[in-house]
């Protein structure tokens, strides 16, 4: 298999100015994330793991070491390099929607197709994934008339519509209610069954252990684990163990 995302001692500083000591939010962690796979990021509050995923999606820098996302080196390209990376590379999902309200959903959906020149053949696309994700029925309505689980299928919808190699989700549940957060990730996993790669941050480790093929534990900027499921409907006990060096190599 061919690692969609690669870390090499990737380290993430902050602080350092005004006589403040550095703190590194990430600290030399070597992972790599296969394609075709849905790994789960992990961990307590400031463990790291949102940092993580900031480097993977280009809307950070590592202070040292290397990120390298579908084959390309994020450290070698500028800000304009970054954004047209994003836009024709990856998808991301937020906690929150940030939905542009003066837009229906068909049109947020396409936001992104418009900024990398697509939108000609996307319509079609974004219909197809309305369709897919049970929302077809409304395109037309603009987000303030629709649910919280309705909002967050339509984010996904958007992140989907430039055919992402990577789909990164940054506690896509933690807006929602159990039953929509349910059905969000059961979508998810439906995506990577499909052939979507995944990197899912989350707080959740029965979420995680339900439906991820792998989960990663961070703290204090660090792996301290790697546990790869028989399933992705194993328990949390069924986990299999790896080492953090087995998991770089």
């Amino acid at each position: 298999m061919n690692a969609v995302v690669h870390l090499n001692e990737a380290t993430r500083l902050y602080g350092g100015d005004q006589g403040r000591p550095e703190r590194a939010a990430l600290d030399h962690v070597s992972l790599d994330v296969q394609e075709g796979e849905f790994a789960a990021v992990m961990g307590p509050s400031g463990s790291g793991k949102s940092t993580l995923l900031n480097l993977v999606a280009g809307l950070d820098r590592a202070t040292s070491g290397q990120v390298v996302v579908d084959g390309t080196d994020l450290g070698g390209l500028g800000e304009a390099g970054l954004a047209r990376f994003r836009r024709q590379r990856l998808g991301v999902v937020f906690q929150f929607f940030h939905l542009l309200p003066n837009l229906s959903v068909l049109e947020n959906v396409l936001v992104p197709a418009h900024l990398a020149g697509r939108a000609v053949r996307a319509d079609a696309r974004a219909r197809e994934l309305l369709a897919r994700l049970g929302i077809e029925d409304v395109a037309r309505r603009y987000p303030a008339r629709l649910s919280g689980g309705q909002q967050q299928r339509v984010a996904i919808a958007r992140a989907l519509i430039n055919e992402p190699r990577l789909l990164l989700a940054d506690e896509p549940t933690g807006a929602l209610d159990s039953a929509s957060g349910a059905q969000v990730m059961e979508l998810m996993t439906e995506l990577h069954r499909g052939g979507q790669t995944v990197l899912l941050v989350t707080h959740d480790a029965r979420l995680a252990a339900r439906h991820s093929e792998r989960v990663i534990s961070l703290v204090d900027g660090r792996v301290i684990d790697d546990a790869r499921l028989a399933t992705t409907t194993s328990a949390p006990e069924d986990v299999v163990r790896i080492s953090s060096q087995e998991a770089a190599g």
